[in-house]
This record gives structure tokens, sequence and C-alpha cells, in this order.
């Protein structure tokens, strides 16, 4: 994978900001303007351009936009420890597929639900080697999920309501989930990161990296080219591994001045080891009356070694083992096809709302760490500082480029520190841990923070696995 040492893209002209307040919408109109700049430019996700610290959202891209558990007890859910091959495999793809429904750079929607609740935003381009770690704990409520009987008239859920989750949150298991991610190539932008629940025997792992192209009235979002999706192994399954692919977007609304988030594309989930498929269909909305955000879907089995089937139209009824729909906004029901009116209440997203991370005390934090590093830019968007942010922005900018000058001039190629990228023709789309990722991850798993500085000779941050 390429790790172009190129700067980071926001980080502004130091006298091109104002103290003045600014409101979101006149975030908007300033950015709509710089975007205008780029129509026919097919991937301005890789350009590098200036934004003044008013336009930012003071949040780090790694620590707080964009990571894959804003819903973190959904990643630890038990799934059917009884259950057979042919049924549990149904039944994780019916619990984990729909997950995957998201609104925005194709996250999923248990996963990230700051883009259901919340609002678009710019948060900060991250540096190169810039990384992020935290824990969650989370009370898994959830008895082991099983699929129905395919005549059962039980309206028992998959998905129980808030009301008898509550009531059983305070006998339920405390379950620990750990993640780390790292900003391995700046050029173009991609991050690997790793999630881990050892009590639960469930990995995941992968690249973020995101492709958006502006067409005059919107932005389309699509997975960049090594963005391979959402690996998940489960450890107790004999290594079972889910691929789950990533949905394009639209961000849209940049003319009404009220930014909207809109999917119509196709997504997959895929275990070869069960033979067991679903695709999930965003189904586009209608230019009059109320979004709907509706998704369609189905589980079935196919042949990995000829898999040949990409619509749910194509797929035989003799291999359809239940089907999804409902809206990525609201509520997520399935279906066996034996007994298509009996459907069962997957998820329901209105009430939940993305959970607290365990994030190291500042004292603990590496100089590359998220919070820490963009802590200064960050407490002076905070209070409004705009020049302030902005010319810290600049001295940030500065830093990477002598950097990078100096890599180039001692011919010294730049090695993330926690991950291995460089076997991507054997697995592609999936990273590997160093040794010290796997100390770093094994270190959250018992709460424990502290990590050494790598200086070299010229005082840079050392980020190779060498000791």
């Amino acid at each position: 994978m390429p790790k172009d040492d190129s700067l980071v893209g926001d980080a502004g002209d130091a006298g091109s900001t104002t103290d003045l307040p600014v409101d979101d919408s006149s975030k908007l109109r300033a950015f709509l303007s710089i975007l205008r700049n780029f129509i026919g430019v097919s991937d301005i996700a890789s350009v590098r351009f200036s934004l003044p610290a008013q336009l930012l959202e003071p949040i780090p891209n790694l620590a707080e936009y964009w990571n894959y558990l804003d819903r973190p007890e959904s990643f630890a859910r038990k799934v059917g420890r009884r259950a057979g091959a042919h049924a549990r495999g149904p039944a994780l793809l019916v619990h984990q597929g729909p997950g995957r429904l998201s609104p925005l750079h194709s996250k999923t929607m248990l996963i990230e639900k700051k883009y259901v609740k919340g609002k678009p935003c710019k948060p900060y381009n991250s540096v190169l080697g810039e990384f992020f770690r935290c824990n969650w704990e989370v009370k898994d409520t959830e008895a082991a999920v099983s699929l129905p009987a395919a005549k059962s008239a039980s309206r028992e859920s998959i998905a129980p309501s808030i009301a008898s989750t509550a009531a059983s949150t305070s006998s339920a298991e405390t379950v620990k989930i750990s993640y780390i991610t790292e900003q391995t190539s700046h050029h173009p932008p991609v991050s690997a990161f790793w999630v881990d629940c050892p009590q639960r025997g469930i990995t995941a792992r992968g690249f973020d990296q995101i492709s958006a192209k502006f067409t005059g009235t919107s932005v389309r979002i699509t997975p960049g080219q090594h963005n391979l999706g959402i690996f998940i192994t489960l450890a107790r399954r004999d290594n079972e591994e889910y691929r789950l692919t990533h949905p394009d977007a639209h961000l849209g609304g940049l003319l009404r001045g009220a930014l909207s988030v809109s999917v119509a594309d196709t997504c997959y989930v895929t275990c070869p080891r069960t033979k067991i498929k679903a695709i999930l269909q965003y189904l586009e909305d209608g230019w009059l009356g109320k979004a709907q955000h509706r998704v369609v879907g189905a589980v079935f089995r196919y042949d990995p070694e000829n898999d040949c089937v990409a619509r749910i139209k194509d797929i035989p009824a003799t291999h359809l083992l239940a089907e999804i729909s409902g809206s990525w906004h609201e509520r997520i029901y399935f279906n066996l096809p034996s007994n298509p009116k009996d459907k069962q209440l997957l998820i329901d997203v209105t009430p939940l709302f993305p959970a607290a991370k365990i994030t190291p005390p500042p004292e603990k934090q590496l100089a590359y760490e998220s919070q820490r590093l963009w802590a200064d830019i960050t407490a002076a968007i905070h209070a409004k500082q705009y020049s302030l942010a902005t010319r810290l922005k600049h001295e940030l900018e500065e830093s990477q480029r002598s950097k990078a000058a100096l890599r180039r001039e001692n011919k010294h190629e730049w090695t993330p520190r926690f991950f291995a990228v460089a076997d991507q023709h054997i697995q592609p789309g999936r990273p590997h841990l160093t040794d010290d990722g796997r100390r770093a991850l094994d270190n959250l798993h018992r709460d424990v923070f502290d990590l050494d500085e790598k200086l070299t000779s010229s005082g840079e941050f050392d980020y190779s696995t060498s000791s």
C-alpha cells in the first residue's frame, strides 16, 4: 500500500481566518464555495486543499468520527451458541448484516449512529502515524440468538425491546471491547483498524479509506481502493470469517442549506466457510415526499467458488434462508421465507446513541495520539479563537512537511508502528498487527495504557516495529 509522506490536507493559511462567530449556515456556504472548485475532480478525498479552522468540527478523525463501534454491544452479542452450522450462519448474518446499514461512508447502522442522530461534518484530517485507542465496557443483555421456528407464531425478537433490555441490565455480564487504529498512509489517506473482544472470541479488522466526488449538487462517497470492507472473525466458530462490504452514499442538501445523507446502493455479507451470504439493498427515495430510508435484503446459501448472485431477484427460492426489510433510520425486521407475515424485530435504531469510549488519561497519551495531537487546536476552536487554531494547524502542517523532506533526504521509508500492511496481495483488505500493535491491544484488555515513545536520532517519532 502506498505510504506517501504528503502533508495534512486541511491545515489552512494562517491569515485566512477571523475570530467572528460562525454558524452552521455560513459554514455550509463557505464550504460549498470551496467545493465548486472541484467539480469534475474524480476524487477530492485524495486532493490536498486547505480549510480554515472555523469550517471544521473540533473532532479528530480517528478518535471520534470514523470508527466502527458506536454501538459496541452489537459487536459482542451472543449468536446461537447451540445452533448448528446452517442455523448459526443465517443467525449471524441476519444479526450482523443489517448492522451494516449505514447513513454515511458505508459504516454500520449500529456502529455509527452519529450519522442518523447527529450531523455530517468535516473533522480534522489525520496525519501520518496518528493513532487512537480505546475500550468500551458494555452489558450483554441479550440471550443467545437463534432463528425462530419456521411456522412459529411467537413474537419473540432477536433484538429485545429497550424496556426488556433495561430490565435485565443489572444482571448482565460486562463485556470489554478494545479498539486501535492508525493512519498508515497519507496519500491516499488510509487508516488501519482492529477491534477485539476476547470474551466473545470476536475480532474485526480492515482499512478505512473513502473516495469522494462533488457533482455540483451533492458529494458522492464511495469506498477507496484499499477499503474492501470489514472482516469479522469468530475464533470460537473455527475462525469463520465474515466480510461486510460498504455501500455508496450521497451527501445532499448543499444548495438548500440542510445537509442530508442518502444511500441507494447494494452491499454484501459473505462467509465462505458456512457458504452463507446476505444481500442488502438500499432503496432510492423519490423526489417528492418524506425520505423513507428503506432497505430490503435476503440471506441465502451460495457457492463461494462460483458466486454469481449479485441481486436479490436472482436468488434461487430453494437457497433463500431469510428476508430483511425496514428503514435504516428506524426499525429493521426479518422473516423466514416460509412465514413472510411473521416479521421479527431485528433492531430499533430510534432510541440508540453512540456509546462512550474509555480512553487513556491525558498523561498516558503519546504525542501522536489523536486527542493529544489535536488538543490545543481543539481547545482554540471551542474557545472560538479561530486565528489561533489555524496558526496551530499551520504549524502542524509545516512540521509534517519538514519530516517528509527529512525522510526523502535520508531515503527513509516511513513504517507504521502498530500495523503491518505490506502483504495485501496475499490477504487483501486485511491489516495485521505488529508486535507493538499486539502488545498495545493486549494492554488495552487489561486497562494498561503505558506505551513508550520511540524517537529517531533526528528527534522524529519512529513508528517502526523495531525496539
